[in-house]
């Protein structure tokens, strides 16, 4: 217990530095917040309504004043509210953020479900021909930018052989078949890059188990070789497996903006991008304190993993 509340306190106070962190960034870039909500056409704004702006957003306010009400309101549940559409952020974001999280769970799964078996397999079968084809294919996709494989997928499918729409977004109680649809390329996009990853880590991981002790002695007590397998073999392989995986999930909360921004997939990287070019302080800082913090919480589950597949995790 003591052991998992560590964990929690230590991701709290990560998300408390990362906000205050953003919260700090965001005030001394250049650009007033007010000025660019009233700019038009190159136009300057009259003085007296961007100070009467200002005012009305808070933004007169000393920066310490400014922070204090941010962490009540992070403490309330309150983002604040959008300063270009003046929508309350939680609503933006609980709106998206579904979409982005279907989107990175969608490419995790494929990811997973490919290079598990197959970086076992090429591990099994060390120097064969599927392991060099194996091999040599994640080095070749590791080195592929995700938006050029994005962009590959839309004009082989979409554009050429016509099979599959170019990019979009229905919901699935819509249209459950064109929402799969819809959702494909881009999780293979998202999934390239991860899938190979973890299929190396795969077969790093299980070559190195097969090479303990613990593997001859099960095989010379007669166990079967399925059981020493999979009781023996992945069951250790996985734990490297799982940081690696982890830490890819969370950064593919950040990596997913291209991929959307390509397939045109209502996320997160929409208002994002849109908050970041406007100066919008609550909305930047809202997403990026909902992205650390369920980066923080992915890698807390895969803790707790860990403890579960090797008891000497909690020991720690």
């Amino acid at each position: 217990m003591f052991w998992f509340l560590r964990r929690i306190g230590i991701s709290l106070l990560l998300i408390w530095l990362v906000s205050t962190i953003v919260f700090l960034a965001l005030h001394v870039v250049p650009g007033d917040p007010a000025e660019i909500l009233l700019s038009s056409g190159g136009v300057a704004p009259d003085p007296a309504t961007v100070e009467e702006l200002r005012d009305r957003l808070g933004l007169n306010l000393p920066l310490l004043t400014q922070y204090g009400n941010f962490l009540v309101g992070v403490l309330q549940g309150d983002l604040g509210t959008s300063l270009v559409d003046e929508y309350p952020v939680v609503t933006e974001i609980a709106l998206r953020l579904p979409r982005t999280l279907e989107l990175i769970l969608a490419g995790t799964i494929i990811a997973v479900a490919i290079a598990l078996p197959a970086g076992t397999y090429a591990a099994l079968h060390r120097g064969g021909l599927f392991d060099r084809i194996a091999s040599g294919a994640a080095a070749f996709l590791l080195a592929i930018p995700v938006f050029v494989v994005g962009t590959l997928l839309v004009l082989a499918f979409a554009v050429e052989l016509r099979w599959m729409p170019a990019g979009g977004y229905v919901p699935l109680a819509q249209d459950p078949g064109r929402h799969l649809l819809l959702l494909l390329m881009p999780s293979l996009a998202i999934a390239k890059g991860l899938a190979a990853v973890v299929f190396r880590m795969t077969r790093a991981s299980v070559l190195d188990a097969l090479s303990r002790d613990f593997v001859r002695t099960a095989r010379a007590k007669g166990i079967s070789p399925a059981r020493v397998l999979t009781h023996h073999v992945v069951r250790n392989a996985l734990v490297p497996v799982l940081t690696v995986l982890g830490l890819h999930m969370g950064t593919l909360l950040g990596g997913t903006v291209l991929v959307e921004y390509v397939f045109n997939w209502p996320g997160l990287s929409t208002p994002l991008l849109r908050a970041v070019e406007a100066r919008d302080y609550p909305m930047v800082v809202g997403i990026v304190l909902t992205i650390s913090g369920l980066f923080l919480l992915i890698n807390l589950v895969m803790d707790l993993l860990y403890a579960a597949l090797d008891p000497r995790v909690r020991a720690a």
